[in-house]
């Protein structure tokens, strides 16, 4: 271990010396440019096929035409001034029907695009939109898109991912639909090995998802659409665009969608309320101020996830493992509800200074607040119930005993709250150097606690705020845990010869402070336990990259990304106890890019190495606790091809392979040597692949799109496993002419799970070994509470429909 950890140092110091030359040797321009300047058209294109450039390529140039250049003698020239129309199609870039975009950065990026987004179902949330992308493998509990889901990428999840909106840090996966709306998404663009140094995440091993929100049209007007589909769903959207206001330079939106949908899966409904706003402020020198905000409410019945018994059980027999419509029943879906209420925001600035300065400030802030509930047992004939804290007897706000009473457990949150800013001073050093240098402050805080109230008479979970339910005036155990940290960071960015070399290094320290600190409510003798750790993580980046002509590009790159425990894992270890260890990865890659009028090709070969990795179990009712996962290794490839549009037809194809192992063996929380060295990685599948094909003719389009994902380990012992599965989609559709003040009626259908497949897509989190994990307790169906026997498991959504009708006005 000794040994290991020494490598790993010395490839650390190793990277900080490239780093610290590159900085020495270069100054720096920050971002890529595009190899190939899209060439400008004189042609107007409807609003449905114009878009922004990609903010690493390079913006078009307008040429006038050769005829114009000979100037006409003065006596001729016509008073009317001259008019050069200016315009690029959105899909310049794009190959594969959005589904791949053409990238310059000297790291890895995969990216969809508008034109993609369009195509799919509104109720897809950015975990939806990227599931075809080469290093992903992405799970999903519904097809409506309100319970998020869980990612898969290069040996890591999405709790070692920065996931982002407009650069500012969002919910995790598994809460994604909390943030925006499809129809507000202009793309969703993927770093699988690689987090900008300026970037304010903390867990980045596994690279940056960041979402990119709508801008403000500069014409007032709009677009709504209405769906329905399968399970009963229905989801109504509206956007409202105010155009230019008057001279202030000022443009904004406002959008609110409604989703209603029943569970798939047993009983359940499950309603979804989402508003978002957007406000531009476009200054003449250049200097630009965004805000974004989203309000979201969720109330959706939390799915029983099934255990290989219960799944097997399913997939033979027909017997679901869904939540049931007995209101006297533990299992009553209204007795296992999750409430939600999230607020976002984040609204970077960006100013332009005399002399060649500049400044950026990005200032972010989330809170969310509710509450999960789920079975809590029965109290016995006499009003006794057995708690963690001894048996007692349970008296509730009236003061009364309740005997053979069906009691509600809660996981209720007061506060989940993330505030932070990023500051950025931007120096132009020359025609060829940039150079920032900057500070991340971040604060993140969770107050949790576990009442236990009386399920109501219909067999509804009550508020946990209730005093009527409420068990004992709720003497309740809770925690309060979270992290402050500060963080420093310079990058430089150089481009010479012609723009064809980018050189870009940088270098980030972070110190952190973190807490867990137990609370007990109406007790004043009782002094509760804390944990608190000081830390600091060094984070070197250096990335190369080098074009030869306008069709080939190669890059290097090579960075060091912690993950610490985040405020809610903090919140589910033991306060008094020592903290966990942060994780430390390296990690390099190579990649090569080529392009021409016909295809795009994209290749990046990776390996990284991972320290004290932190995994998650799973624990029930929406709950996960973190564990130690040992040393890891991951090396493989990914590769994309997708064709630029011919005859109509625009196919995309993409491939990973990975190898994954465990390089240490890991103890249990019982003391409990696990064997896992040598081990296929946990949750690492060897291949993945995924096949597109796009059509486009007049006004009908279509989308195919085929995933495969090998089998994979889903213990750390790698003595449970799940086999390999395919998932499909399919979406097709029309746009119509317009027609009054509808510009761009369209109607589309998305279809799911073609096939019926009945097939687990991902483990809900790790686990030690097969077997009993000597933990929670499972409903299914009408079935009484059994503890779970081995893993917990996604499984892929019955086939789906969606039919929507859109348009702009």
């Amino acid at each position: 271990m000794e040994k290991y950890r020494t490598g790993l140092r010395a490839r650390l110091c190793a990277v900080s010396c490239l780093v610290g030359t590159g900085l020495v040797s270069a100054g720096m321009l920050e971002g890529a440019h595009a190899a190939t300047p899209v060439s400008a058209t004189t042609t107007s294109t409807s609003h449905r096929t114009v878009a922004h450039a990609p903010s690493h390529a390079r913006r078009a140039t307008g040429t006038r035409p050769a005829a114009a250049r000979t100037a006409a003698p003065a006596a001729t020239i016509p008073d009317t001034p001259e008019v050069i129309r200016v315009s690029r199609a959105r899909d310049a870039n794009d190959g594969g029907g959005g589904m791949m975009r053409l990238e310059t950065a000297p790291h890895a990026v995969q990216t969809v695009g508008k034109q993609y987004i369009e195509m799919r179902s509104p109720t897809s949330t950015g975990l939806d939109l990227v599931k075809n992308l080469p290093s992903l493998n992405v799970t999903t509990p519904d097809a409506e898109g309100m319970e998020g889901g869980q990612i898969q990428v290069r040996g890591l999840t999405d709790l070692d991912m920065g996931l982002m909106l407009d650069g500012a840090p969002a919910a995790a996966a598994k809460y994604l639909a909390e943030n925006i709306d499809s129809e507000d998404l202009d793309s969703v663009e993927v770093t699988p090995g690689s987090a900008g140094t300026d970037l304010p995440v903390m867990s980045a091993a596994g690279g940056v998802m960041n979402e990119k929100s709508h801008i403000a049209s500069h014409k007032a007007g709009g677009m709504t659409d209405f769906s329905y589909g399968t399970n009963n769903m229905s989801r109504e959207f509206i956007r409202l665009e105010s155009g230019d206001i008057g001279k202030t330079g000022l443009r904004s939106y406002f959008s609110f969608s409604n989703t209603h949908a029943r569970s798939w899966m047993g009983s359940g409904i499950n309603q979804r309320r989402h508003i978002d706003f957007g406000l531009q402020k476009d200054w003449e020198n250049g200097s630009t101020a965004r805000l974004f905000l989203s309000w979201n409410y969720e109330d959706f019945t939390i799915d029983s996830y099934p255990d290989a018994t219960a799944f097997y059980n399913y997939k033979h027999t027909g017997e679901g493992y869904g939540r049931n419509s007995d209101p006297s029943s533990d299992n009553y879906w209204k007795n296992n509800n999750d409430h939600w209420n999230q607020i976002f925001l984040t609204a970077p600035i960006h100013v332009v200074l005399p002399s060649r300065f500049s400044l950026d400030l990005q200032p972010y802030f989330s809170f969310g607040q509710g509450w999960d509930g789920s079975p809590g047992g029965t109290t016995a004939a006499d009003g006794s119930y057995s708690t963690l804290f001894g048996n007692s007897t349970a008296y509730y706000g009236n003061g009364t005993i309740a005997s053979n009473q069906n009691l509600t457990n809660y996981f209720l949150q007061n506060e989940v709250r993330q505030v932070g800013a990023v500051a950025k001073l931007n120096y132009q050093v020359d025609q060829h150097n940039h150079l920032s240098l900057g500070y991340w402050y971040e604060n993140a805080q969770t107050i949790q606690s576990y009442p236990l109230s009386a399920t109501m008479a219909n067999g509804a979970d009550p508020s946990p705020n209730w005093s009527q339910y409420q068990i004992n005036g709720n003497e309740v155990f809770g925690q309060t845990a979270g992290y402050e940290l500060h963080s420093l960071f310079v990058q430089d960015t150089a481009k010479y010869f012609n723009d064809k070399l980018t050189i870009h290094a940088g270098f980030k320290f972070v110190m952190s402070n973190a807490w867990n600190k137990q609370w007990m409510n109406h007790s004043s003798n009782y002094t509760g336990a804390r944990t608190e750790a000081n830390t600091t993580e060094p984070l070197p980046q250096l990335s190369i990259g080098y074009q030869f002509n306008e069709h080939h590009q190669i890059y290097v790159n090579a960075e060091g990304d912690y993950r610490e425990p985040s405020a809610v894992d903090l919140g589910w270890t033991t306060p008094g106890s020592k903290m966990l260890k942060n994780q430390y990865s390296i990690k390099e890659e190579l990649g090569y890019r080529y392009h021409d009028k016909y295809v795009m090709v994209d290749l990046a070969l990776f390996n990284y190495n991972v320290t004290n990795r932190i995994l998650d179990t799973y624990i029930g009712a929406n709950q996960y606790a973190p564990i130690e996962g040992g040393n890891q290794t991951m090396r493989g490839f990914d590769v994309m091809v997708a064709g630029r549009s011919y005859y109509g037809f625009s196919p995309y194809a993409s491939f990973e392979y990975l190898h994954a192992t465990q390089d240490s063996n890991v103890t249990d929380g019982n003391g409990n040597l696990i064997r896992a060295k040598g081990q296929q990685a946990i949750m690492a599948p060897h291949v993945m692949a995924n096949f597109g094909l796009t059509y486009k003719y007049r006004g009908f389009f279509a989308n195919a799109s085929v995933h495969y994902t090998g089998p994979q380990s889903v213990a750390l012992d790698n003595s449970e496993r799940i086999p390999g599965y395919v998932t499909d989609t399919l979406s097709l559709g029309y746009h119509f002419k317009p027609f009054m003040y509808a510009k761009s009626p369209t109607f589309r259908l998305n279809f799911s799970n073609l096939t019926g497949s009945i097939v687990r897509t991902g483990a809900m989190g790790a686990i030690y070994s097969a077997g009993n994990q000597g933990g929670y307790n499972v409903y299914y169906g009408g079935a009484a509470g059994r503890s779970a026997n081995g893993n917990s498991f996604m499984v892929e959504p019955r086939f789906t429909m969606t039919g929507t009708i859109s348009t702009s006005f």
